[in-house]
C-alpha cells in the first residue's frame, strides 16, 4: 500500500530524504525527480525561461546539484550574482563541489527552506526554480516569499509540474508520487490563484510536455509590480 502522509513536516522529511539519497547516488546514475539523472533533477530549463540579463541577481529555489545556479551565474556575468537555496546537506555539498570544479565565483549556496527564504526583502531580480515548488506542502507561502525577495518589477520564472483538474485523489495521497513530482502539483487554476494572491501580475502558465497521465511540465512566469 502506498505511503500516505499529510502533515507538512512529514512531507518535508520524506522529500529531504529522497533528494539526499539522490545526491548520494549521483555518480551511480540513478533517476531523479522528473526524468533521467542529472545534477539538477528537474523538468525544464528555467534559466532560458527567465531570460537572464547581465548584472542581475538571481535566486534558484531548490537548487539541488547546482547546475541551474552555475548556468545563471554565467548568464548574469561578473557584475551579477546567483544564489542557490536548498534544504538538503547532501545536495548543497554536491553543488559546492560543482562550483569549485567550475571555478565560478559569483555564486552562493544557502541552506534553508523555500517557504522561508534566508534573504532580505527586495534583494533579487529574478526567482527561478526547476520542478521543486510542487514538492512544498505550503505553496502559497513559497509564492509569498518569492514576491517578498523580488525587487519591484522582478520576475518569477520557473518550470514545474501542473496537475490536471481531475487528478485522482489516490494519486494525490501517494507519497511516492509526491516525491516523484506529481502528487503535490497544483492545477493551472491553483497556480494562477496562488501567484495572484501573492501579488504577482502578468501570470503565464504554459504546458510544454506530459510527464504523467494526469500532469504535465509547464513554464510558469509572473512579475512583481514595478
Amino acid at each position: 500500500m502506498a505511503e500516505q502522509l499529510t502533515a507538512p513536516d512529514d512531507i518535508r522529511e520524506v522529500v529531504r530524504e529522497r533528494y539526499a539519497e539522490a545526491a548520494r547516488s549521483a555518480t551511480a546514475g540513478s533517476s531523479g525527480c522528473c526524468g533521467p539523472s542529472s545534477s539538477q533533477w528537474g523538468c525544464g530549463n528555467p534559466t532560458a525561461v527567465a531570460e537572464l540579463r547581465a548584472g542581475e541577481t538571481v535566486l534558484d529555489l531548490g537548487s539541488g546539484g547546482g547546475t541551474d545556479v552555475l548556468l545563471s551565474a554565467r548568464r548574469v556575468g561578473p557584475a551579477g550574482r546567483a544564489y542557490g537555496l536548498d534544504m538538503t546537506d547532501e545536495m548543497l555539498e554536491l553543488a559546492r563541489r560543482s562550483q569549485r570544479e567550475a571555478g565560478v565565483e559569483n555564486v552562493e549556496f544557502l541552506k534553508g527552506r523555500i517557504e522561508d527564504i534566508p534573504l532580505p526583502g527586495a534583494s533579487v531580480d529574478v526567482v527561478i526554480s526547476n520542478c521543486v515548488i510542487n514538492l512544498s506542502a505550503d505553496k502559497a507561502r513559497v509564492f509569498r516569499e518569492a514576491a517578498r525577495v523580488l525587487r519591484p518589477g522582478g520576475r518569477f520564472a520557473v518550470t514545474d509540474i501542473v496537475a490536471d483538474p481531475d487528478m485522482h485523489e489516490e494519486t494525490r495521497r501517494d507519497m511516492q508520487q509526491w516525491t516523484g513530482c506529481v502528487a503535490g502539483a497544483l492545477t493551472e487554476e491553483q497556480v494562477r490563484g496562488g501567484l495572484a494572491a501573492a501579488g504577482f501580475e502578468e501570470i503565464e502558465v504554459r504546458e510544454t510536455h506530459r510527464v504523467h497521465a494526469q500532469a504535465g511540465s509547464a513554464i510558469i512566469r509572473a512579475s512583481k509590480p514595478a
